[in-house]
């Protein structure tokens, strides 16, 4: 099976403008990004996803493959774009790898692959969620959290802590699950998700996923070990710069 990692790369960001380009390490973000999404086994091609001339320049000089795209309102937008503009050379799963996650595991992107082509054969997308790490606060908007089913399908996604643990955590409570920001889909859903209308829970969270769930789409949700933060602020790329520096 043919499966297409897309990574979107936008220089304007609100809190890090020019993150994929910020290359204090020696390399800029984006090569990060590109090097761990090539140590995954399952994936056969990747292209990044820009609508910046500087992106697409930087990408080439590390020998990597970029798509200029038009201007999109969200990341599954610009990959629904590369996939079109390649027909079915894209491949039957299409695997989007967020542009600020230098640390991603190579081995999750290989379950979550599996987990669509060779495992849930009823769910059109699936994603990827690890326990809070040490220090994470499930009260932090800006963490998303999600809650499965017994067979390992969302049932939501919020910014709120979920879930509420009325009579406070126990022994019996389950642990609050962080959604990462790794996605695969289904050639064709992609493509008809892309075109679908916003929701009323998506816009109040300002989380896209929740528009497929709101449409009636099952999610599969793969569980993984604890994970570095992506890239949001310059304060974590000092982190991410401190942590290459030790290596």
């Amino acid at each position: 099976m043919r499966i297409l990692a897309v990574i979107p790369a936008r220089f304007a960001s609100t809190r890090f403008p020019g993150k994929p380009l910020a290359d204090r390490t020696g390399k800029p973000l984006i090569q990060h990004v590109v090097e761990r999404v090539r140590e995954a086994k399952r994936i056969g091609r990747i292209v990044v996803a820009t609508d910046d001339d500087r992106i697409a320049a930087a990408v080439a000089r590390f020998g990597g493959e970029a798509m200029m795209t038009g201007e999109h309102p969200n990341g599954t937008s610009r990959i629904a774009e590369v996939v079109e503009r390649l027909g079915t050379g894209a491949g039957e799963v299409i695997v989007n790898v967020q542009g600020d996650e230098p640390e991603i595991e190579p081995d999750m992107i290989d379950a979550l692959v599996e987990a669509l082509a060779g495992g849930d054969a009823a769910a059109p997308m699936a994603t990827v969620a690890t326990p809070l790490g040490a220090g994470e606060d499930a009260g932090n908007p800006n963490v998303v959290k999600v809650v499965v089913d017994a067979a390992g399908r969302a049932l939501y996604f919020s910014r709120s802590p979920i879930p509420c643990h009325r009579d406070g955590h126990g022994s019996g409570s389950p642990p609050y699950l962080k959604h990462l920001g790794l996605y695969a889909y289904r050639r064709d859903f992609l493509l008809r998700y892309a075109r679908l209308a916003e929701t009323p829970l998506e816009l109040a969270e300002k989380l896209e996923q929740l528009r497929a769930l709101e449409h009636g789409h099952a999610i599969r949700v793969i569980v993984g070990p604890p994970s570095p933060p992506g890239i949001d602020t310059p304060e974590q790329y000092d982190a991410f710069v401190a942590r290459t520096a030790r290596l």
